[in-house]
């Protein structure tokens, strides 16, 4: 049984009867962010704020990311108009976001630019100084480790998680970036002042990881080739 995370592991192998039929196959990092062969060109809508610390985030815009705590931590920096938000995707939630961030009054400093094509996002990268990923507090969320947490390491740039459990492990154990409990806007906001603090060198320091998907799928090859002999007999 693959789980996509080790927190998994216990649930999993209580009722499969045994821990050793669990493996452990997160999901991998897509291609286009990772190969580091040439630098992307600059998205125009990311064009005007190439000059600030930018955080972010890409992807689904819904209630599993707990935009209500993004932006009372962007409403505690709206004073700091240096820095950013950058709010790239689309989702049920993007339209209450909107509506958020009007009457907040945050459009200086928070900007939704829509929806765009995979193959785009590394031109949005070019212009990020932090990459967010966020997840609202709940046990089902602590177990899982966000896609883009994968996407996020392969690009190389420091990442902010405002998350619990495995998603956090993950970039505390590839010291990816800085992280906070879910929910917790200030410990975002003051984790946004830190790596803001940093020197360009400084921020470069946040290892390189990838989830690669040959390796992956190599490691995949290898257990099915280990457990088919078993399973032939089995079914003889």
């Amino acid at each position: 049984i693959l789980g996509q995370s080790r927190g998994f592991a216990p649930n999993i192998s209580r009722y499969a009867g045994a821990a050793d039929r669990f493996r452990y196959f997160p999901q991998w990092s897509e291609a286009l962010f990772g190969d580091g062969d040439t630098a992307a060109s600059l998205a125009p809508e990311v064009a005007p704020y190439v000059s600030s610390f930018n955080v972010l985030f890409a992807g689904n815009i819904g209630d599993a990311q707990d935009f209500p705590s993004i932006l009372d931590a962007a409403a505690l920096l709206r004073h700091r108009t240096d820095i950013h938000w950058l709010i790239v995707g689309d989702g049920r939630a993007a339209t209450w976001v909107g509506e958020e961030i009007r009457r907040r009054d945050l459009g200086t400093t928070v900007h939704m630019l829509g929806r765009h094509a995979l193959e785009r996002m590394p031109e949005f990268f070019t212009a990020a100084s932090a990459l967010l990923v966020t997840l609202k507090a709940d046990p089902v969320f602590a177990l899982t480790i966000p896609g883009k947490v994968q996407t996020y390491l392969a690009a190389g740039i420091p990442i902010l998680g405002m998350l619990d459990g495995a998603g956090a492990e993950v970039i505390e154990d590839a010291n990816a970036g800085l992280t906070c409990a879910s929910a917790d806007s200030g410990g975002l906001a003051r984790n946004v002042l830190r790596l803001e603090a940093l020197s360009i060198n400084e921020r470069a320091a946040f290892a390189r990881a990838e989830f690669d998907r040959d390796t992956l799928l190599t490691q995949l090859e290898s257990w099915v080739t280990t457990l088919a002999p078993s399973a032939v007999d089995a079914r003889r």
